[in-house]
């Protein structure tokens, strides 16, 4: 008798494991689906939200939605952030399943990946806003360029336009933790080396081809062209 129940009690330890197991897992398939459920209700919040309020008329000014549909995808960027709204709930849920359950590695895995995503919609909103702004600086500089009687004022305009967007991709990529200050020292380096170009190129040899582009570009009272 005694050997019997030393041959049955890894039988009874099991179940006694699998009776305290199975409500943890009823509850996390609970927290699955109610955050399933939630996730839905927040994308469609979130989308239904800033289509209220225009957001769609930035996004697609600042130029975000021509590139998403060039680059194959079928949804504009109020859909892209609706959806990464959807992962920040669904990856909640499954935090909090996993933790019950006891599964601490997992856990700590799905923390990093949750603590990303919305430093990606802030990337995302900064990208928006950031080339609505550029493209906004673009035209005004091109307008009062030609209301001054300046020429090249569209060539101006886009100088402008793409040297915003370099800073605005720089702040959104460090928003993200992309780069660090690799990308900050870069974008310093090639801005410095540029300007430290046009400084040669104006002051050995170019002073007769820069004053002739400043004539060009703003005539003088006394020019009989004018």
């Amino acid at each position: 008798m005694e050997q019997i129940n030393v041959m049955l009690e890894p039988v009874r330890a099991f179940l006694i494991q699998t009776g305290a197991f199975l409500p943890r897992l009823a509850i996390a398939l609970l927290v699955l689906v109610a955050g399933f459920l939630v996730a839905k209700a927040v994308r469609f919040a979130v989308e239904k939200g800033l289509r209220a309020i225009n957001f769609h008329i930035v996004t697609k000014r600042a130029g975000l939605d021509g590139f998403l549909q060039q680059g194959g995808t079928h949804i504009d960027t109020i859909g892209v952030l609706g959806v990464l709204a959807y992962w920040v709930v669904i990856l909640a849920a499954l935090i909090v399943a996993f933790n019950g359950l006891g599964l601490t590695h997992v856990t700590e895995l799905l923390s990093r990946v949750m603590l990303f995503v919305p430093q990606l919609i802030v990337a995302l909103l900064v990208l928006a806003f950031g080339a609505y702004f550029a493209r906004f600086l673009s035209n005004a500089v091109a307008t009062y360029c030609k209301g001054v009687g300046m020429r090249d004022g569209q060539a101006l305009g886009r100088i402008a336009y793409y040297a915003i967007l370099a800073f605005v991709v720089m702040i959104a990529l460090d928003q993200m933790g992309v780069g660090g200050s690799i990308v900050r020292d870069a974008f310093l380096l090639i801005l410095g080396g540029v300007v430290l170009a046009l400084a040669l190129a104006f002051g050995l040899g170019g002073k007769d081809w820069a004053a002739a582009q400043l004539e060009r570009w703003w005539p003088s009272k006394d020019d009989p062209r004018k």
